[in-house]
């Protein structure tokens, strides 16, 4: 029994590179051939409260210039595009796996309004506030006869 090694794990080269990886993901969580689509975009956590909508949005690696932010009809649309950097250099890759990527996400938020969303990425993490619409008081005492 101590010789039992996981197959990816094991020393002897029986596959191509990357074959590894291919079977690791096929064989990953939610097998069989069920995608989650929380595993396929990025992580979202939305809080409220009276005035205004806090969203935290994880993105690591992506820069700021790589953001899109939009807000229309109550709809915050927030996603990243990332282009691969071209690596035209001479370097003998065994294995790459960075590419390009994007993810676009988009969140309703009733009694929103566009006027004071303010965004900021920190460390990875996009922390965007929405505001929301001011109420007016149009309760009305009546009367009992």
């Amino acid at each position: 029994m101590r010789n039992l090694v996981p197959f990816n794990k094991r020393k002897d080269e029986l596959l191509p590179i990357g074959f590894q990886n291919m079977l690791d993901d096929f064989f990953a969580d939610g097998w069989p051939f069920t995608r989650s689509l929380a595993g396929d975009t990025f992580k979202i956590d939305i809080k409220e409260n009276d005035n205004e909508y806090t969203i935290d949005a994880e993105l690591p690696g992506i820069t700021k210039e790589e953001v899109f932010l939009s807000f229309e009809d109550g709809t915050l649309k927030l996603g990243f595009n990332k282009e691969e950097v071209k690596d035209e250099s001479t370097d003998h890759y065994i294995h790459k796996e960075r590419r390009s990527s994007s993810a676009l996400r988009n969140i309703y938020l009733k009694d929103a309004t566009a006027e004071g969303i303010k965004a900021r990425l920190d460390n990875g993490v996009l922390n965007v506030i929405v505001p929301k619409k001011a109420h007016a008081d149009n309760a009305i005492q009546i009367e009992v006869e």
